[in-house]
């Protein structure tokens, strides 16, 4: 039986994603929550708490910017390849504030063989205050084994 061919392309990212989260300490540490995943796509969200605000009393980027990049490992592995960051530039373009509710949305640009770009919009009430473009490598292995996949459809 094909196995691959037993889940549809969201079912499988949704597989993954759950399968990725039970692992990730660092995203739940920080209290992201995970609010869609389908194939080549993620929305996580995280609320800015005061152990994220730096000297200037806004939002510190390399929080902003654990956000974006968990968005955009959980759509670049939604594909069921084991892949990681290669490189990744983000700009920032309002800051973020005490409080905030920001909402990562990552979205696939290209894959092409192991190597994927993807793009990752944070934004604050529908105001942008960060873009990420992310690019990915494949490493080997599955997240999720075809044949418990296709069982979990059952």
């Amino acid at each position: 039986m094909n196995f691959k061919a037993a889940l549809s392309p969201n079912e499988l990212a949704r597989a993954c994603a759950e399968a990725m989260w039970k692992e990730d300490g660092a995203s739940q540490g920080l209290g992201m929550e995970m609010v869609e995943v389908k194939a080549g796509q993620a929305v996580l969200a995280m609320t800015i708490q005061p152990h994220m605000v730096n000297g200037h009393g806004i939002a510190h980027g390399g929080f902003i910017f654990t956000l974006a990049d968990s968005a955009f490992a959980f759509a670049c592995n939604s594909h069921n390849q084991r892949t990681v960051a290669a490189q990744c530039n983000i700009s920032f373009i309002r800051p973020g504030k005490l409080g905030d509710h920001l909402v990562a949305s990552a979205r696939e640009i290209s894959r092409t063989g192991r190597s994927g770009i993807y793009d990752v919009r944070v934004t604050v009430n529908d105001t942008v205050i960060a873009e990420l473009r992310g690019h990915s490598r494949t490493i080997g292995g599955a997240l999720v084994p075809m044949a418990e996949a296709a069982a979990g459809r059952k």
